[in-house]
């Protein structure tokens, strides 16, 4: 049997498109990372974050700025400790603000900071109390059913 180049260089590339298919697939999932920049850790607490996992965004004006690093509980304030690696090149006020936001009607939940106007800027190690939990979709469909049931119980016994 015979082997042709064109037979090496077909081989070649299909198994470089098969190692771009996966590529793509782990960075879409958010399951690989290549970040060869340095950054600084800051800590958030949250009372509750949802569905928020590592390595999900932290965004400012829409803009990536950093990744959640790791996530954790603290069993003395009862609080979710959330930690943030900030690319350096991003500075923000001590005083900054941070939200758990969802992308999406049910898409994935990631990290929004605004800028406060401190005159001193975040540096590692620092902790983030200033926070507004996750908005958890579950937690609205019950409020708003039992605020239609109380009102149809209202409604009801007005009109006996």
């Amino acid at each position: 049997m015979q082997h042709s180049k064109n037979d090496l260089w077909v081989g070649l590339f299909v198994l470089l498109g098969a190692a771009a298919l996966v590529f793509l697939a782990l960075q879409s999932a958010n399951l690989l990372q290549l970040n060869f920049r340095s950054g600084y850790t800051i800590t958030a607490r949250f009372d509750n974050i949802g569905g928020l996992k590592p390595k999900a965004a932290v965004r400012s004006a829409g803009v990536v700025v950093g990744r959640v690093e790791s996530i954790g509980f603290d069993d003395k304030t009862f609080q979710a400790s959330v930690e943030l690696e900030l690319d350096k090149r991003y500075l923000f006020p001590k005083d900054s603000s941070l939200k758990i936001l969802t992308s999406g009607l049910l898409g994935d939940q990631y990290i929004g900071i605004e800028a406060g106007a401190d005159e001193h800027n975040l540096a590692n190690g620092d902790t983030v109390t200033a926070t507004q939990s996750a908005v958890v979709l579950e937690n609205l469909i019950g409020q708003f059913l039992y605020g239609k049931a109380e009102g149809g119980a209202a409604g009801a016994g007005g009109k006996k």
